[in-house]
């Protein structure tokens, strides 16, 4: 039996690339959208809260929140300021589900306030589980949350993971694309631009996404993301690369069987689906054409040139405030890069150098204590620039 009927949502990161996808979800499946976030982008806001009737909007740039009041003037929408305004958002909204699609570790804060106000939560923001992975998964198992991933691969996994009991589980087969820089060696990565590491193969992704794509970092942070959301340890965890991105993930059984999701590299599905899930309801992607695919190719990761994938799967294993130290000194080190500030070698450097020189960084767990370490390693790996 088809279900129709889907439970209104929020969108944080409403003007990114995956809301941007969550809308376009909502109004192909008639979702009501109870309330948008962003940051800066109020013009682009203002067009989606109107098209949607949204009763509430939040910019955490408070001069965003003002031109956006004046520009919703006329309507009786709500618009809240700072990220105070946002988490307020949050915990008010009647709405049953947050799409939490926030870029970097701002998103935090809010996937927390979404479990702490009872709502469900479909997880684009990987930095969530990255920086404060225990963290968030206790308080959801504590407050009865479901987390459903948006993100593709981790989507698959968890419609593959319906084929076993979890103690049946062998290893998680993440795929990954490759990236622009496939089969390029260290030397051969010297000299390239913001412009060649933004020219990803198969994904329409935002900048900041596709050049952790292009270094292999998001992988990393997928990896990390995978081993809390399923309950696995990191050497139960595998990357192969998969160019064609037909595959989502895999999933390996201990009888040796591996069941694999596929479809077209398509983020609407994995929007769609972590709404419905278990639940299916009619397509809002194309059908995959196998025959015109014709082949599919899969190769080993190389972390010798592309070291920061392995750094990830150390962090987690080191634990504590380790992974918060990564992603922040990653999210500081691409923004350089964006900025054409540094190299993409000086990326691997900064994030390298700024873990191995805070060691102290395992021991830390709590909540205030891992955002002190993220903190410090911005700071370190601002100093580096």
């Amino acid at each position: 039996m088809i279900q129709t009927k889907f439970p209104s949502i929020l969108v944080l990161g409403s003007t990114g690339s995956v809301g941007e996808q969550a809308l376009d979800v909502a109004a192909q499946c008639g979702i009501s959208v109870r309330g948008l976030s962003a940051h800066r982008n109020w013009k682009r806001v203002a067009e989606q809260a109107r098209a949607f009737h949204v009763k509430t909007v939040a910019m955490t740039d408070e001069s965003a929140a003002r031109e956006l009041r004046a520009a919703l003037a006329d309507t009786p929408i709500c618009v809240k300021g700072g990220a105070e305004g946002l988490l307020e958002m949050i915990r008010e909204s009647d709405a049953a589900f947050a799409v939490n699609s926030i870029l970097g570790e701002a998103g935090l804060i809010p996937t927390l306030t979404v479990i702490e106000s009872g709502k469900n939560l479909a997880l684009a923001n990987k930095e969530s589980l990255v920086v404060a992975g225990e963290i968030v998964m206790s308080a959801a198992r504590q407050k009865g949350t479901r987390i459903t991933p948006v993100d593709s691969e981790h989507c698959a996994i968890f419609q593959a993971l319906r084929s076993g009991r979890h103690e049946e589980i062998k290893k998680l087969i993440l795929t990954c694309s490759g990236g622009p820089f496939f089969g390029k060696k260290t030397k051969e990565l010297e000299g390239l631009t913001v412009d060649d590491a933004l020219a990803h193969p198969t994904w329409s992704m935002g900048a900041k996404i596709t050049v952790d794509s292009a270094t292999l970092m998001n992988k990393g942070f997928e990896m990390i993301e995978a081993a809390h959301l399923f309950d696995v340890s990191a050497d139960q965890i595998d990357v192969v690369v998969h160019r064609e991105s037909i595959i989502h993930s895999m999933v390996e059984y201990i009888d040796n069987s591996v069941i694999a999701q596929m479809s077209v590299p398509d983020m609407r599905f994995c929007v769609q689906y972590a709404l419905t899930a278990p639940h299916r309801t009619p397509a809002v992607i194309p059908p995959l054409d196998l025959i015109s695919l014709g082949k599919m190719s899969f190769y080993a990761p190389d972390e010798q040139t592309f070291p920061l994938l392995g750094a990830a799967r150390r962090a987690f294993l080191a634990g504590g405030g380790v992974p918060a130290v990564l992603n922040a000194a990653n999210e500081v080190a691409v923004g350089a890069f964006l900025d054409r500030r540094i190299s993409l070698l000086q990326i691997f450097d900064t994030v390298l150098k700024v873990i191995d020189d805070m060691p102290k960084a395992k021991e830390a767990h709590t909540l205030s204590e891992i955002l002190d370490a993220d903190r410090e390693a911005r700071e370190r790996a601002a100093a580096r620039m």
